[in-house]
């Protein structure tokens, strides 16, 4: 395999002037995201399915290895691959030593943990646990095989074929997760199928993206690569600890069944901002490198980038938050009552995390992941410090102390990212309080008719109430955008379309 040069796929930065590059940009975000939707269809009937048949006490002993294997991956280097997105000189050499780096690293982590596995057993005083890390330790192993080609297939935007292996590889796991589930395996049902997702997607990779380059291993001539990625892993440290500082701090106070609850209703809650967001995020990175490589603006792209996502995740989560009644029966079954208080204190915090998430993609496209790497510090800092107090003081009130400390947690942190990111695109608050606007009014006119009609015209059956309340909150948020603000409705519409004379001009995704 020989690098690419624009001659053979790769753009010139001048192409970012062409029409053709809002399609290409498009094209990838369907593909990546219609992807994941699809993938994510696929998990989650599985997911309810095998919920039925597992225990909570089953999710918190997974929740307890992933600590562990999350906290591990912050090492994996796979944020030394995502440099070859961004950097403008590459070569099959350069490629190869970033991807002999990972090799290296992932192989060391998959040693550490299989050594180390019994002492996180000791510390949530779960043997188990040992066992569960020990198996684990293999997914390090495909590491390299799935972050090499994955980046390579998004330096050029290529993410049909990305897409194709991610939707392979759920269909794997989907049908694991069910099988052993079905079989009585309990918690070792989730650790094979993850097991199972790992290895599949690489192979699917591997063979989609025809990615055949030797590693190197050796880092003369690619220290621009390092030093890129190397912040970027910082960022994935800190990142690790504000997301997994809930189930370390929350597993040696809590007991395992409410861990469970808290897990499952954050799995839940997650549902846009830990699988919807970061495809989009992969997909803006590539387009705003392209951009910032021709030397054009960033913020007015950004400010679209916004809106169109949170006119889609701010609905939905205050949605949840209005029927969280309705959907944990009618999703998961009357054994997981418990969860409803936890999930709809979780999706109400979950807009302005969305809105904090988004932001990293423009400032490193410009080459600048210190500012990452900043709000990053800031997150490590702040949800640690939220979760201890909420939970680890004589006032704790278990699972909803975590709740109430993503509550207080998720706005700080979105106002200081925006507070570090705005002026370095070139964005005043004005300017995105203006974008987003029409979306809070849409909200707000939604979580009114929602709550008047509950109230007006009560029904008994959580599914009925639930096809209810979603038609009467869609069918108003649609409305309140169709008479109040349609121009932003044609200009979407145009948008996924594809049509609009200068869109290449005015439109990221």
């Amino acid at each position: 395999m020989t690098a690419r040069t624009p001659a053979d796929g790769m753009p010139h930065t001048g192409d970012t002037h062409d029409a053709g590059f809002a399609a290409r940009v498009r094209s990838a975000f369907v593909w990546r995201w219609g992807a994941q939707v699809a993938a994510q269809i696929i998990t989650w009937t599985s997911t309810f399915l095998v919920v039925r048949l597992l225990d909570p006490a089953d999710y918190g002993l997974f929740a307890m290895s992933q600590v562990v294997v999350t906290t591990l991956a912050f090492l994996n280097g796979q944020s030394f691959a995502t440099s070859i997105v961004q950097t403008d000189r590459i070569d099959d050499r350069r490629v190869g030593q970033v991807f002999g780096m990972l090799i290296i690293a992932n192989v060391l982590l998959a040693a550490i943990q299989f050594v180390f596995a019994p002492y996180a057993a000791a510390y949530f005083k779960e043997p188990v646990v040992a066992d569960l890390l020990r198996v684990q330790a293999a997914i390090f192993l495909t590491i390299p095989f799935i972050a090499m080609p994955s980046e390579w297939l998004a330096r050029g935007l290529e993410f049909r074929k990305q897409a194709k292996a991610n939707m392979g590889s759920a269909l794997v796991g989907a049908f694991t997760a069910l099988i052993l589930a079905w079989a009585g395996w309990g918690v070792w049902a989730l650790i094979y199928a993850g097991l199972s997702i790992f290895v599949s997607r690489a192979c699917f990779l591997m063979i989609a993206a025809r990615f055949w380059i030797t590693p190197v291993f050796t880092p003369k001539g690619a220290w621009d690569l390092f030093s890129y990625g190397g912040v970027l892993t910082l960022c994935q440290l800190f990142w690790i600890i504000q997301s997994q500082s809930d189930v370390v701090i929350a597993g040696r106070l809590l007991e395992t069944y409410d861990l469970g609850l808290y897990t499952q209703a954050l799995f839940l809650a997650l549902v846009v901002t830990g699988r919807f967001i970061p495809p989009i995020n992969e997909v803006a990175l590539a387009a705003y490198s392209e951009l910032h490589r021709a030397k054009k603006p960033l913020g007015p792209y950004f400010l679209k980038t916004a809106r169109l996502v949170m006119m889609v995740c701010a609905p939905i989560y205050i949605g949840l938050a209005l029927t969280a009644e309705q959907v944990i029966p009618v999703l998961m079954g009357e054994k997981w009552l418990s969860l409803i208080p936890i999930f709809a204190g979780l999706t109400v915090a979950m807009p302005a995390f969305a809105l904090h998430l988004i932001c990293s993609p423009v400032t490193n496209a410009m080459g600048r992941p210190k500012v990452y790497l900043f709000t990053s510090i800031a997150g490590a800092v702040i949800f640690p410090a939220m979760f201890l107090w909420q939970i680890g003081g004589e006032g704790s009130h278990g699972a909803m102390g975590l709740v109430d400390a993503w509550g207080y947690a998720a706005p700080l942190l979105c106002l200081i990212t925006l507070t570090v990111t705005l002026p370095r695109i070139g964005v005043t608050p004005f300017e995105l309080g203006r974008a987003l606007t029409p979306i809070i009014i849409a909200c707000g006119a939604m979580t009114v008719a929602v709550l008047g009609v509950e109230r007006f015209v009560p029904i008994d059956s959580p599914f009925f109430a639930l096809v209810r309340s979603s038609l009467i909150g869609a069918g108003v948020y649609a409305a309140t955008f169709w008479f109040g603000y349609r121009s932003i409705v044609r200009e979407t519409w145009a948008l996924i379309r594809n049509r609009g004379p200068h869109e290449s001009q005015t439109t990221l995704i």
